[in-house]
């Protein structure tokens, strides 16, 4: 068997400088659309988790004021005072719509639940008769009258004592400011409820 001597004047064959340009190019394009799409399914997400994060809150808050003020022995609409921070119930003749709702569970009113807007920071909070008791439930909420007693038509009461089950309508407007790949947005959540008929 005879081994064959490489030839030293045979040429070396390799790309040219065009085709590597060609290819990082095209790499470069493929990198970039991977990259495009993993960027636009992140903004997506974030969009449907703000959402999809509201859509449950909203269902979950919901459902705790309708039980509270269908369980409820009185329920008041009215506004907070801004100098002492003290709820004060809309007079008879007066449009009922405000910034707080106060729920009276049973006849002792001493023993309340009050929802209201802290118009000072935008944000829409849940007390007690606890002392401390206040907790946030939702924040950057541009809208001020929130809540609203109304006939089973839609008309806005005047006198809330007068009717048998008025119906308590929550209407929360919110900004939600923009974030990264986010633009900002504004939503609305509304909600009716009434009183069980006491028998």
């Amino acid at each position: 068997m005879k081994l064959r001597a490489a030839n030293p004047a045979a040429p070396v064959r390799g790309f040219t400088l065009v085709e590597i340009l060609i290819a990082m190019a095209i790499l470069v394009i493929v990198v970039g659309g991977i990259l495009s799409a993993h960027i636009f399914g992140l903004r997506m997400f974030q969009v449907n988790a703000t959402k999809l994060a509201a859509t449950e809150w909203s269902r979950t808050t919901f459902r705790r004021i309708t039980d509270e003020v269908r369980a409820g022995n009185v329920v008041e609409v009215g506004n907070l005072n801004s100098t002492n921070g003290a709820f004060e119930g809309l007079l008879d003749g007066e449009p009922q719509r405000g910034t707080g709702l106060l729920i009276y569970p049973t006849t002792d009113t001493n023993s309340y639940i009050l929802y209201f807007l802290n118009t000072a920071d935008q944000t829409f909070r849940r007390a007690t008769d606890q002392a401390g008791s206040a907790v946030i439930l939702a924040d950057s909420v541009t809208n001020t009258l929130v809540f609203s007693a109304q006939d089973f038509s839609g008309n806005l009461l005047t006198n809330i004592t007068s009717s048998k089950s008025p119906v308590i309508h929550l209407a929360l407007e919110f900004y939600q400011p923009e974030k990264f790949l986010q633009n900002a947005q504004e939503y609305k959540l509304e909600t009716s409820m009434t009183r069980r008929a006491k028998h």
